[in-house]
């Protein structure tokens, strides 16, 4: 019967067949970071425009006599939808950069890579379908001559809704990137191939 060797300057046996560590270089640590950086400014950008649409609808207001966008639904939901994927960009950016700075996931690496995707696939919807609501009702408005008496309120509510649709732009190639983290991940059992 053979006795045990004892281990060496007190560390674990990693000399086994059974463990097999992975090589990580510095060119493909140095790729995974710029990966992540473009994800961070992605996001940076994507909360810019949501938070400046939230900004735009919520100083639209004049006097007693003008419309405000709160008496409108779509209004609400499109500040509703930019001020949530506002919130959710700052959370996301604080998670890339405790990735980039300590290179490692908030969350375990699986549910990280799918909390990204799904959230920045649902928020992208979010923001899209309550722009596009947005439009329809601004085009309705300047079509019942609302427009005519307050076109400051128009030209304020044409203005965050296309800085809603910017942001929905940005997330979406978030979206994209983070997709691609999926996809690596399934393959290689990776979130960027190494």
């Amino acid at each position: 019967m053979r006795s045990p060797q004892p281990l060496r300057n007190g560390g674990d046996n990693s000399c086994s067949p059974s463990h097999n560590p992975r090589f990580h270089s510095t060119v493909a640590e140095h790729k995974l970071r710029r990966f992540n950086s473009l994800i961070l400014v992605l996001r940076l950008v994507s909360f810019s425009f949501s938070l400046a649409s939230s900004v735009f609808v919520l100083t639209n207001t004049r006097g007693s006599d003008s419309p405000h966008w709160y008496h409108y639904d779509t209004f609400r939901f499109v500040l509703a939808a930019n001020a949530i994927v506002a919130v959710y960009s700052v959370f996301e950016m604080g998670a890339s950069v405790w990735e980039i700075s300590r290179g490692v996931t908030l969350f375990p690496e699986v549910l990280q890579i799918w909390f990204d995707f799904g959230h920045d696939q649902v928020f992208a919807y979010l923001l899209l379908s309550a722009n596009a609501a947005g439009t329809t009702m601004a085009r309705t408005l300047k079509e019942m001559d609302t427009c005519r008496a307050s076109n400051a309120f128009c030209v304020q509510m044409d203005i965050a809704i296309a800085l809603g649709y910017a942001a929905f732009v940005f997330l979406g190639l978030t979206s994209l990137l983070t997709g691609f983290r999926v996809v690596c991940f399934i393959i290689n059992g990776s979130r960027f191939h190494l």
